[in-house]
């Protein structure tokens, strides 16, 4: 389980976590939706060590991840897939998804035929340079790069963002697989409500650096909720 309790987090004098406390189990898919500018990516990046909070804290299987370097986050189980995929350009589809043996112990350095059966298309594409992908195969790349880690936990930030249809769906059955079939802890942040909709057992929503509201995946029907993802 991955906690989090009263995170506060700055930029500067810019305050863009206000007493964030949330909870992302395992065998279960947490999404945090909300407008753009509330926060969402701040969240992930205080969780996965990218910026530190200025005070609250982060556990995850009751270890404090408090001042902890994000290669040593990544080490106790936690599986990054950043918004805008970041993969490496000029690297090969191979070479992408090697660059994720960094926290694993030598007898674990290979790639996972899992991570194929999921994204066919990585297999058939492995040496060609990860630049030259389309958008949804880079992100189908950013998941499986993810999950070479060995996570306990996966933490997408908007992975449906700029892809087409067919391959959302893809992500969607992937993201479904690794809940049922590995008991996986899936932290999802998203703006596409019927993604999560269709995806989540538990649902935050985010505004103005909070959370304004908390439920299962069904309460996002509730005026409550929509009054929050509104435009």
């Amino acid at each position: 389980m991955l906690t989090v309790e009263n995170a506060n987090l700055h930029y500067g004098a810019a305050q863009a976590l206000r007493g964030i406390s949330l909870t992302a189990e395992t065998g279960r898919i947490t999404c945090v939706l909300g407008r753009n500018g509330v926060g969402k990516s701040s969240l992930l990046r205080a969780i996965t060590g990218q910026h530190p909070l200025s005070s609250g804290s982060v556990a995850f299987n009751g270890v404090k991840l408090d001042g902890m370097a994000p290669y040593g986050r990544a080490r106790e189980g936690i599986g990054y897939v950043p918004q805008g995929r970041e993969i490496f350009p000029l690297l090969t589809v191979r070479e992408n998804l090697e660059s994720g043996y960094a926290p694993l112990k030598r007898s674990e350095r290979f790639i996972p035929n899992e991570i194929f059966s999921l994204f066919p298309v990585l297999h058939t594409m492995l040496g060609r340079r990860g630049g030259d992908l389309s958008g949804g195969q880079q992100q189908q790349l950013a998941i499986g790069r993810a999950l070479v880690t060995r996570p306990k936990i996966l933490v997408l930030d908007e992975p449906t963002e700029g892809i087409q249809p067919s391959i959302i769906k893809d992500i969607g059955r992937a993201i479904r697989y690794l809940r049922d079939s590995t008991g996986m802890a899936i932290l999802l942040v998203e703006q596409y409500l019927d993604f999560c909709r269709e995806l989540a057992d538990h649902v935050y929503i985010m505004d103005r650096g909070s959370i304004v509201h908390e439920g299962a995946a069904a309460t996002l029907d509730e005026p409550e909720a929509r009054q929050h993802l509104t435009v």
